[in-house]
C-alpha cells in the first residue's frame, strides 16, 4: 500500500548574511494512513523545520516530499497545520474561529456549518460557541483550534507542540482529548514535541532526529501488550512504557555524545 507520506532525501540549511547553517540532513521516512508518527529530538535540532517542509511552508533544497505519491505542491490542501500558540481571534465568537479556515476558501455553507456545530457539541463547545477565546479555558482554546483545522478535513495532520503553553495538568487532559479525537477521526498525524512521555502516550511509531544538523537517528515502533487501544493517560500507566522511556532516551543522550 502507499504510504500518506513520503519524505525522500530531504535537506534544508538556513541562510543569513553569515553565511549557511545547516539544518536537516538527508532526512528520509514514510507515513501511512491512519498512522500517528512523533517527532523527537534534541532541542534546536530542527523539528518545527521539518514541519515547515511539510507544510509547504518552506521547499526542501534537496530531495521530496509526497503525499499520496504526489509532489507536495499538488497536494497542500490536503494538509492541516496545527500550531504550538491557538492564533483564535480575540474578536471573533468560537463559532466564527472554527469557521475561519472555511470562510478563507469559500466553503463556508449550510452543510459545512451544520458540521462545525456538530464538532463543536461532540467535542464540548456547543454552549462556548457564542462566547469570545479569552471566556475559554486553555484546553478549550486548543480544541477549538483542532475544530477550525479539522473543518477543512485534512488528510494529514500537522501538529507543532500544541501543547506547550498549557500548565502540566491541562496538558495531560489535553493530550488525551486531543489524540483520542485524531484517532477518531482516522487522521494521519504527525506530532512535533521534547516530552518523551507525551510522545509515547500517543504514538504508534516514534521518530528519533540526531543534534543538528538532524539526521534520522531510528525510528522506534510503540506496541502496548493489551487487548484494547489505550488512551494516553492508560498508556502512562502501563508497564511498558518506562521501558520506551528509557529506550528513546538512550538514544538521545547518545546524540550528545
Amino acid at each position: 500500500m502507499k504510504p500518506k507520506l513520503e519524505v525522500c532525501r530531504v535537506s534544508y540549511s538556513y541562510h543569513s548574511l553569515d553565511g549557511e547553517t545547516p539544518a536537516l540532513s538527508d532526512i528520509s521516512f514514510t507515513v501511512h494512513a491512519g498512522e500517528f508518527l512523533a517527532i523527537v529530538g534534541p532541542s534546536g535540532c530542527g523539528k518545527s523545520t521539518l514541519l515547515s517542509l511539510l507544510s509547504g511552508l518552506a521547499e526542501p533544497e534537496e530531495g521530496k516530499v509526497l503525499i499520496d505519491g504526489m509532489p507536495l505542491s499538488q497536494a497542500q490542501d490536503s494538509i492541516g497545520y496545527m500550531l504550538q500558540k491557538d492564533h483564535l481571534f480575540p474578536w471573533r465568537s468560537v463559532l466564527s474561529n472554527v469557521s475561519l479556515g472555511l470562510e478563507i476558501r469559500r466553503r463556508l455553507d449550510q452543510d459545512s456549518r451544520s458540521h462545525l456545530l456538530q464538532m463543536l457539541e461532540t467535542y464540548g463547545l456547543d454552549q462556548f460557541r457564542d462566547k469570545r477565546p479569552s471566556q475559554l479555558s486553555g484546553g478549550m482554546r486548543q480544541r477549538a483550534a483542532l475544530i477550525r483545522t479539522l473543518a477543512l478535513n485534512p488528510d494529514l495532520l500537522l501538529l507543532d507542540e500544541p501543547f506547550s503553553a498549557l500548565d502540566y495538568q491541562t496538558r495531560l487532559s489535553v493530550c488525551d482529548d486531543i489524540s483520542s479525537i485524531i484517532r477518531e477521526a482516522h487522521k494521519t498525524a504527525l506530532l512535533v514535541t521534547h516530552d518523551l512521555s507525551e510522545a509515547i502516550s500517543v504514538a504508534d511509531r516514534i521518530l528519533v532526529l540526531s543534534a543538528r544538523p538532524a539526521k534520522v537517528k531510528g525510528i522506534i515502533p510503540v506496541v502496548f501488550d493489551s487487548p484494547k487501544a489505550l488512551s494516553p493517560m492508560e498508556r502512562r500507566n502501563a508497564p511498558e512504557f518506562s521501558r520506551y522511556f528509557n529506550l528513546i532516551w538512550k538514544e538521545l543522550k547518545s546524540n550528545a555524545q
